[in-house]
């Protein structure tokens, strides 16, 4: 079986060699093809105002000046001579659920595998107010095998992808696996930090901004406060049955 592995967090992550370790205990014929600089937070975007710039970095492991998802039609459609029969997107260093999904790299790999006929899903570990130097990178190194096994055993159906959450625990921290909806925060999650260069200048950050709400009952949030791996499949088609069927009658 040949398997794709791409990430968001650029060919040097550690979440990528943990998500191809993963690969490697499912099959012997794994390619990597990352972005070459940390993509997080680029979504479904595609480079078309630049060129592409591919460098072979390894057996089987090329990185690519671009997206994730420039990653993986570069994969399929120029690197691979035959399409591979499964993408796995991540290890992403942090949890890629409830809105991430719609912004997140790691979860547009997998999107974009699914969108070129390939059974694909995205890796996500969570980590704690510990921070990124606490990262229970063992958690999905551990646990990601017997996920993916499980899931290509079910099968994936076309249009279909598969969001996997690892909690910020230990491996044997883990409370059991949910399959969960995906959640929703609350609007106000999201905050500009305004700031001033050494000349007085402003600049602004994106940032987040923590506060208590409603995780919701049956969510990946709810599952990884849980301390459960959360497993979410995520449809291609977006298209809301019941708001097509009343806008229908209006015009």
């Amino acid at each position: 079986m040949r398997i794709l592995v791409t990430n968001d967090d650029g060919i040097h992550a550690e979440g990528l060699e943990i998500c191809a370790g993963i690969a490697r205990e499912l099959s012997d014929d794994v390619w990597v093809v990352a972005p070459e600089t940390d993509q997080s937070g680029v979504a479904h975007s595609l480079s078309l105002n630049d060129p592409l710039r591919l460098r072979e970095v390894g057996d089987k492991r090329f990185a690519v000046k671009g997206t994730p998802t420039d990653c993986v039609i570069m994969a399929i459609r120029h690197i691979l001579d035959a399409k591979p029969a499964l993408v796995l997107s991540g290890v992403n260093r942090g949890q890629n659920a409830a809105e991430d999904v719609t912004y997140s790299g790691t979860v547009a790999g997998a999107m974009e595998g699914t969108i070129l006929g390939v059974p694909s899903i995205a890796l996500s570990q969570a980590y704690g107010p510990a921070g990124r130097n606490a990262i229970h990178w063992t958690c999905g190194a551990t646990h990601g095998p017997g996920i993916v096994r499980k899931i290509l055993e079910a099968g994936i159906d076309p249009g279909i992808l598969v969001n996997v959450n690892f909690p910020d625990c230990a491996p044997d921290g883990v409370q059991g696996i949910a399959v969960s909806a995906q959640g929703r925060r609350p609007g106000e999650f999201l905050k500009i930090d305004p700031r001033a260069d050494g000349r007085g200048n402003p600049y602004f950050w994106v940032g987040f901004q923590r506060e208590k709400f409603d995780l919701g009952h049956g969510t990946d949030l709810l599952a990884l406060q849980q301390k459960k791996i959360a497993v979410t499949p995520l449809r291609l088609d977006m298209t809301d049955e019941p708001t097509l069927t009343r806008f229908a009658g209006l015009f």
